[in-house]
């Protein structure tokens, strides 16, 4: 008969030690690896959410940065404008001045020489009669300018003869007389009425503005001048 091995009390105490050490070891190295695996993840999930922040804050600073930029851009385009404008007032400005004076100054020649008027309306008569190339004209002028007109237009009528060598009847049209606030000049109506050569001096002088103006203008101010305003 065999004897029996039982394993006694101290025996059974240092097996269940070691199985529960065994235990414990297994738990703390799979509470570590947990806590790896936690760490692990929360670092990923960190720089994920840093790219996405850092890249919703470089989004932003490029829209504020695009704004501030067409907001500056805008700015400057209008004080340029601005800038423009005034310049371009004040040059207009000078040249009516300038263009208002000529006008005093051929008013006053009507005014004060009238020798100088009388060989000026002869001028701008003549100058219909070629034109108008007719045997019978009528000119229209001031109330105040019939006399000079009737001996300017005898002068007219004469040379244009002596020119042309055809005779031509001018007369003064005094149911239509000039504005007397006018500068003075005349008008040449020939064609039964229907064709009228407006030599009045205003008339010859907004011409003349009109073909004058880029010469003047150049002259004034230069013709680069405009240029800066564009670049």
């Amino acid at each position: 008969m065999s004897q029996s091995h039982a394993l006694s009390d101290d025996q059974v105490a240092g097996e269940l030690r070691k199985m529960t050490a065994f235990i414990r070891q297994e738990a703390l190295e799979k509470a570590r690896e947990i806590q790896l695996k936690a760490d692990e993840e929360f670092a990923i999930e960190k720089s994920k959410l840093v790219r996405q922040e850092t890249a919703a804050i470089d989004t932003l600073y490029e829209k504020k940065f695009k704004q501030a930029a067409m907001s500056q851009q805008i700015t400057r385009s209008t004080l340029a404008n601005k800038t423009r404008l005034r310049v371009l007032g004040g040059r207009q400005e000078l040249l009516d001045e300038l263009f208002q004076t000529a006008r005093e100054k051929v008013s006053k020649v009507a005014a004060n020489d009238k020798k100088k008027y009388q060989d000026m309306l002869k001028g701008l008569v003549l100058e219909g009669l070629y034109y108008l190339n007719e045997d019978k004209v009528a000119i229209r002028s001031r109330k105040k300018d019939y006399d000079v007109a009737k001996k300017a237009i005898e002068e007219a009528a004469k040379e244009y003869k002596d020119k042309v060598g055809s005779e031509v009847t001018v007369t003064v049209d005094e149911s239509e007389p000039l504005p007397e606030g006018s500068a003075g000049g005349v008008v040449i109506v020939g064609g039964n009425g229907k064709i009228e050569i407006n030599n009045s001096f205003e008339e010859r002088l907004r011409l003349l503005e009109n073909d004058a103006l880029p010469s003047v203008r150049q002259s004034l101010f230069g013709k680069n001048q405009n240029r800066r305003f564009y670049d």
